[in-house]
């Protein structure tokens, strides 16, 4: 393998794959953008090589029943390992929890805005009775069940372009949007953010992680000059408890790391898919404290009903 020097530019252009959507491509760009800057390259020197992934293919059934977030990955992931790109994006919500060996997250990008927007109502509270909610997300919809019992869910796939024409269709009265893809994609001003500590985000939402080769140390290197240690740190702590509750795509788990002091404080909350049960559990670790999102998941599975746990399948120990 080539060793680089990151003030040079690479005698190749380095291949950034990428899903296709418009926010995807939003995500590469920004990334290309940064790792440019960072090495004083021009960004020509970096090719994004976009792929259509299974999961933006297929939009008439809910992501957990087809497959999960392998169907985000899956091309891309494949893609790497052979050696065809160098490395890949993509928004950290939607990476498996377990990745293959041969893959390693190698840089994560500034977070962004962790909020959920809801678009069609100013409030959670103030959606008329018996409003119909287009969701797919199980965390979404138990936490807007267990808020609301009296609203209905029905299942809405797709780009923000996409969700927003079905919700102007009528497909739904109201909807939900991540702030900061919304953001991204230059679409301000749409819908009303949720408050994240009262409304807890998905586990990783609003992250850009970048995956490379494990063995890849020449590109891995190129990669850190553009990690964000704070938001690396959150989301190795959020994706950690996630492995430790082990949820799948049906699991409704909202989470959300800050750090303080040096340390790193967890946040997160566990529903029964139908939203009537809940349980919440807060943790305070160092930021090198392995075992901390370990020792919360099991808090959280020690209290939690059978309506709850039976859809985790991790001891939290």
């Amino acid at each position: 393998m080539t060793t680089l020097s990151p003030t040079l530019a690479p005698p190749r252009p380095l291949k950034l794959g990428t899903r296709r959507s418009p926010l995807a491509l939003a995500q590469a760009e920004e990334a290309r953008t940064r790792l440019a800057a960072a090495h004083g390259w021009e960004t020509r020197h970096i090719e994004l090589v976009p792929v259509i992934a299974s999961g933006d293919r297929i939009q008439d059934r809910p992501l957990a029943d087809i497959g999960g977030k392998a169907l985000w990955t899956k091309e891309l992931d494949a893609w790497l390992i052979a050696g065809e790109i160098d490395f890949a994006v993509h928004s950290a919500k939607d990476v498996e929890t377990v990745r293959p060996p041969e893959i390693a997250i190698a840089a994560v990008l500034e977070r962004e805005d962790v909020r959920d927007v809801l678009v069609g109502a100013a409030s959670i509270a103030a959606l008329p009775r018996g409003a119909r909610i287009g969701t797919s997300a199980p965390r979404r919809a138990a936490m807007l069940l267990h808020a609301r019992p009296d609203c209905s869910v029905v299942p809405f796939r797709g780009n923000v372009a996409t969700r927003l024409a079905k919700l102007a269709a009528g497909d739904a009265d109201a909807t939900f949007l991540a702030a900061a893809g919304l953001n991204r994609l230059g679409e301000h001003g749409v819908g009303h953010p949720l408050d994240a500590d009262t409304w807890l985000p998905a586990p990783g939402q609003a992250a850009i992680a970048i995956e490379a080769r494990a063995d890849d140390t020449v590109t891995r290197a190129l990669l850190a000059a553009i990690d964000h240690a704070p938001s690396h740190v959150s989301l190795a702590a959020e994706r950690a408890l996630l492995a430790a509750l082990g949820g799948s795509c049906h699991s409704p788990i909202a989470a959300l790391s800050r750090i303080e002091g040096g340390e790193i404080v967890l946040r997160a909350a566990l529903f029964s898919p139908d939203g009537t049960e809940r349980i919440d559990g807060e943790a305070r670790f160092a930021s090198d404290d392995l075992e901390g999102p370990a020792r919360l998941a099991h808090d959280l599975l020690s209290r939690a009903p059978c309506a709850i746990s039976d859809h985790f399948t991790g001891s939290g120990g």
